[in-house]
């Protein structure tokens, strides 16, 4: 999770900034890779769409930097769209059932949690869906499919620490809303710098936001 928030704060593009990300990407997806098997083992349906959905993300937004030839799809591209349907599906069900359910809960979590992260999944459906259609993605569309991906995963990371498990940490960071502030930087930060690439694609402050990423994001790991 550190080299998450150093990737974060680094310069978009830099090497610094692809190293920290190299890390947060092997450490996300050997995780939540676990996450899944080992709640598969002790039949945890909601920490298997979690783990699955955090899997997918940090996947899409490597492959997204990865990619050599930005029109270049295949057919990874297309299990991933199905794989975040069939998720986006999934979440969405079980948001219905809990909040049909007369105590309220679907697999011990109530229907928010579920329309939340089912919304989520239902935008990076028709993000695939768009990438698809057109034929692929490039320029800043190219940078903001990457930031929000990696940043969300993030902010996925941070809540089930600092939220999850509050007991771990001392009572000042409990009682000051200190566990809170880190568990949400993922998404202000993602704010942020989704800003700094809506001003780079309308030319407001072309030095400001160029971060070298759209002409580097080839050299990512």
């Amino acid at each position: 999770m550190l080299s998450g928030f150093v990737a974060i704060f680094l310069r978009k593009g830099s090497r610094r900034h692809a190293i920290a990300g190299n890390v947060f990407v092997v450490s996300m997806l050997s995780l939540s890779l676990t996450g899944v098997t080992l709640a598969i083992m002790k039949l945890q349906p909601g920490n298997i769409i979690g783990g699955s959905l955090t899997f997918y993300l940090v996947a899409t937004a490597w492959l997204t930097a990865r990619r050599k030839d930005e029109h270049r799809l295949g057919v990874v591209d297309w299990g991933a769209l199905l794989l975040i349907a069939s998720l986006a599906a999934v979440e969405l069900t079980c948001g219905l059932q809990a909040a049909m359910s007369p105590s309220g809960l679907k697999y011990d979590y109530p229907p928010g949690p579920y329309f939340f992260m089912g919304s989520v999944a239902l935008l990076a459906t028709v993000g695939d869906v768009r990438m698809l259609v057109r034929g692929g993605i490039s320029g800043t569309q190219r940078v903001a499919r990457h930031l929000w991906r990696m940043s969300f995963s993030l902010f996925i990371a941070s809540a089930s620490i600092f939220l999850a498990r509050q007991n771990l940490f001392p009572a000042f960071m409990r009682k000051t809303g200190m566990l809170f502030v880190l568990s949400f930087l993922p998404l202000a930060l993602m704010a942020f710098w989704m800003i700094r690439v809506r001003e780079c694609t309308q030319g407001t402050r072309p030095l400001a936001c160029t971060f070298d990423s759209i002409a580097r994001l080839r050299n990512f790991a």
